[in-house]
């Protein structure tokens, strides 16, 4: 059975077994089954019900992605949802307005992180959410003119972007008077803030009262440039470009998503290789973060910092030789990867075995230096604490999920490449609080190293004349119309995953990017509210996110 097949026939059983017609009642309109997932269509004034009763009652506590788009006769906003015990179980709900008036339910009350997820569909393709906390641009500036994803939008309008001159940023918070309250920008160029994210911070003193993140300085229509991409060819190249600290995570990402909906098999000799890529960029972006981090809370330059960056080299040195590029890759390809291990490939081999090797005494010196650390210790124990519950309504995922004792993991729970064949363990902690995360991403570090050195030795044994790195594809891919799909893989940072709608040509006609670093990062303002500000730059740290994956 084909994969396209195997896909709907999961499907169809799934929507079988969950009456969602008998479980909603009036509130559907009619059945929008999705490749990955059974759909329904419901009214716009009744999202909030719906989905309550989907978390509440079938046990779809998890809003993984909210996708929204414009269609000639209608505007679409669609919620993924999934459970965070089993990530196979999918539903799409789907929320349709008419053109003259784009307005429908806020899913806010019900899922947290629909809050940033509906204002950047606001944002960018113009629906309004009644009983949004908060809706207003995020990724543009609030004086920006028209929607850049509406059809009616003139990109060639030229925009006057005004500063409010003396405003005072804190008028109508409603607090205390007699508080000695103070205004803080952090960022949005600075070290803390790991790229170009500005941090409103209202302070009590030494205290955090308020935190609004301010993203959208990076902003490059990633999604947008890979709508007018072809399948086959064009796309795959920008992925590297979002989480530029794990590209080969995000290529399958973008591959998964594709190859589910052109039904394009993956030789099991690609699937190893894929695994042990994927793998190889997770270390790269776990060491770059474990470095970055010991910056963050106690300004170690002088030996985390540098030998972090130093085995971070050493993964990089692997990856060049295998895909002929440090930090671009463009290695996948639809239907497997561009080519196979590098010749003489025993040399290939041995090296990336001599570094797995000596892994474990690394990791014994980043133990000493960091989890041992009388200062890091103060720093990081207690502090951004993230419960399990809040996690979910957040939509939270990988080791910020994990480090609140979230065992949730997209290459087990719903497996894809070669990890089912594995042995590897998920890595979860269950204090939820900075140091808690720490400890995710330093354990998964040996887990990774478990998952490579067992690619290797399939490799290495590989017969010779079935080493088939590429399946048969066309040169052109036309998926059929009004075919959609969202599928998702386990990257550095957590889900990421990828929304395709096909209208019959070679270019996608949606194109939805679930990073998770902006799901993770929505979750800063309650876990640093009454902290103080080194807090906060700890916090901010140890969600480990990319900034042009945050604003794509």
């Amino acid at each position: 059975m084909s994969q396209r097949s195997t896909l709907e026939s999961e499907t169809t059983e799934f929507a079988a077994d969950l009456d969602l017609e008998g479980l909603l009642g009036g509130a559907v309109l009619a059945r929008d089954n999705h490749l990955n997932a059974p759909g329904v269509v419901i009214r716009p004034d009744e999202v909030q019900a719906v989905l309550a009763t989907l978390r509440d009652e079938a046990g779809f506590d998890h809003c993984s992605c909210v996708t929204a788009q414009r269609y000639p006769d209608r505007f679409e906003t669609i919620y993924h949802l999934k459970s965070y015990d089993d990530p196979t179980r999918e539903v799409s709900v789907v929320v349709p307005t008419t053109v003259d008036e784009p307005v429908s339910e806020s899913a806010e009350p019900v899922f947290r992180t629909a809050d940033w997820h509906e204002r950047e569909a606001y944002d960018l393709v113009g629906i309004e959410y009644e009983d949004h906390p908060d809706l207003r641009r995020i990724l543009l500036p609030d004086t920006w003119q028209g929607h850049p994803l509406s059809p009616e939008y003139d990109q060639e309008q030229p925009q006057i972007v005004t500063l409010s001159e003396h405003a005072n940023p804190i008028a109508g918070d409603e607090r205390d008077d007699v508080s000695n309250t103070m205004f803080l920008n952090i960022g949005p160029h600075h070290p803390s803030t790991h790229g170009v994210m500005h941090v409103k911070a209202v302070l009590d003193g030494e205290t955090v009262v308020n935190v609004d993140p301010d993203i959208g300085y990076i902003h490059r229509c990633e999604e947008q440039m890979c709508q007018q991409g072809t399948y086959r060819h064009q796309i795959m190249p920008y992925p590297d470009r979002w989480d530029w600290m794990s590209g080969l995570c995000n290529e399958w990402a973008y591959a998964r998503a594709a190859e589910d909906l052109a039904d394009i098999e993956v030789p099991d000799y690609a699937q190893v290789v894929r695994t042990m890529g994927a793998e190889l960029s997770r270390l790269a972006s776990h060491f770059i973060s474990l470095g970055t981090y010991a910056l963050d809370v106690f300004g170690e330059f002088t030996a985390t910092f540098q030998y972090a960056i130093r085995d971070r080299e050493i993964v990089l040195d692997r990856l060049e030789d295998l895909t002929g590029q440090r930090m671009m890759y463009n290695y996948f390809r639809l239907g497997g990867v561009a080519w196979d291990l590098p010749e003489p490939r025993e040399e290939f081999i041995e090296k990336t075995r001599d570094f797995l090797d000596g892994l474990p005494a690394k990791i014994d010196e980043y133990h000493d230096l960091l989890v041992t650390n009388e200062i890091f210790q103060r720093r990081c124990i207690d502090t951004g604490i993230l419960e399990p519950e809040v996690a979910k309504l957040y939509g939270c995922t990988g080791p910020v999920a994990r480090g609140s004792g979230i065992d949730y993991d997209l290459r087990r729970d719903d497996p894809y490449g070669y990890y089912e064949h594995l042995e590897w363990d998920v890595v979860t902690e269950p204090d939820g609080d900075n140091f808690a995360r720490v400890l995710v991403r330093m354990q998964e570090v040996e887990e990774s190293a478990k998952i490579i050195e067992q690619c290797l030795d399939l490799l290495a044994d590989w017969p010779e004349d079935d080493r088939e790195i590429q399946s048969n594809v066309p040169r052109t891919l036309k998926p059929d119309s009004d075919t959609e799909t969202y599928r998702a893989v386990e990257g550095a940072k957590g889900e990421l995953g990828i929304y395709i709608r096909s209208d019959g040509t070679e270019t996608p006609a949606r194109f939805k990017i679930r990073s998770p670093c902006f799901s993770n990062l929505s979750v800063l303002p309650d876990i640093t509210e009454g902290e103080y500000v080194a807090d906060l730059v700890a916090a901010i740290g140890s969600l480990d996110c990319i900034m042009g994956e945050v604003d794509r």
